[in-house]
């Protein structure tokens, strides 16, 4: 049986590839920040009617994910006990949230940990027995 020779390099090249493309993919999936919203709703007649589509979107990423933890076994933080949220109450969860907790949050946090919070305050579980 004869073994394969490798170039010197290749294992590492091979690692950095793989490394450049994590990371690659670790910043495609971040959120907006504060900051990013707030140029948005600035922006043009249409930035205010963006940002609040973003802001249903964040909502329900938010949801969407505390569902899926919750089926994997997390603690439940949020809970609709059958109440349901339209989307035109996310501008005012999101809003609500940071003049509730002003200057708490910074410029380059994100809108959806805002919204997590927010839904986790105005829907919070039960302690329990």
């Amino acid at each position: 049986m004869q073994a394969t020779k490798r170039h010197p390099g290749s294992l590492s090249r091979t690692f950095v590839l793989l490394l450049a493309g994590l990371l690659c993919l670790g910043t495609a999936a971040s959120g907006m920040t504060l900051r990013e919203m707030r140029l948005l709703e600035k922006s043009g007649k249409q930035g205010v009617n963006y940002a609040n589509y973003y802001l249903v979107g964040a909502m329900e990423g938010v949801l969407e994910a505390h569902a899926h933890g919750v089926r994997s076994g997390a603690r439940p933080r949020i809970c609709l006990e059958g109440r349901e949220i339209r989307p035109s109450a996310a501008r005012n969860l999101y809003d609500t949230e940071l003049q509730r907790n002003e200057g708490v949050y910074e410029a380059d946090m994100s809108v959806e940990l805002v919204m997590a919070n927010a839904l986790a305050t105005v829907y919070a579980c039960g302690t329990g027995p």
